[in-house]
């Protein structure tokens, strides 16, 4: 994986930078004015990061390969959360009931999107190919297992997983602890 220099990222336009960035040179990023990346972030091979209104990324963040984050809304992925590989975001989605036509080509006033912001609280974690839709809250520590469906609010601190995604069972907050623990080291 060829990783892009800092003076490339600088290029891309970002709204804000923070510190020890690493960004593949086969991420895409459209509306890169609207995308801020904290501290310690690193975004992989093929991600596509689309943003309408804004997309803030916290410190410690993976994007994992072929991720993709998309849509009108505001998406929020706090401080260290993870997506696996094929994690898709959307904050915009078409309506599929065949009242209206669908998809960006169609002007708007034959369509009917929904644009709605999406949050990942702190110590989230996405498994592969988990699809997370508009208006999706995913609050501090919650796990959602690979090829889940994430349509509702999830509470924090448990493990999601399924078509769509239930509550599985608790998950266990020892990684509070090592937060703390990692960012005393640092200091």
């Amino acid at each position: 994986m060829g990783m892009l220099t800092q003076e490339k990222i600088k290029k891309i336009g970002f709204k804000s930078l923070g510190k020890n960035i690493s960004i593949s040179d086969k991420a895409q990023f459209y509306g890169a004015e609207n995308i801020s990346l904290g501290d310690n972030v690193r975004i992989d091979d093929f991600c596509i990061l689309s943003s309408g209104k804004e997309i803030k990324i916290g410190n410690y963040v993976h994007i994992a390969c072929h991720s993709s984050i998309i849509g009108k809304g505001a998406v929020t992925i706090s401080d260290f959360a993870g997506l696996s590989s094929r994690v898709s975001i959307y904050s915009s989605s078409d309506d599929y009931s065949g009242e209206y036509l669908t998809n960006p080509t169609v002007p708007s006033k034959f369509s009917n999107v929904n644009n709605d912001d999406v949050f990942l609280g702190k110590h989230v974690i996405i498994g592969c190919g988990s699809v997370i839709l508009p208006g999706t809250h995913i609050a501090n520590g919650v796990a959602i297992g690979a090829l889940s469906l994430v349509n509702k609010n999830c509470e924090e601190f448990y493990i999601y997983a399924g078509n769509p995604a239930k509550r599985i069972k608790p998950r266990k907050r020892n990684l509070i602890d090592l937060e703390k623990e990692l960012l005393n080291s640092i200091k």
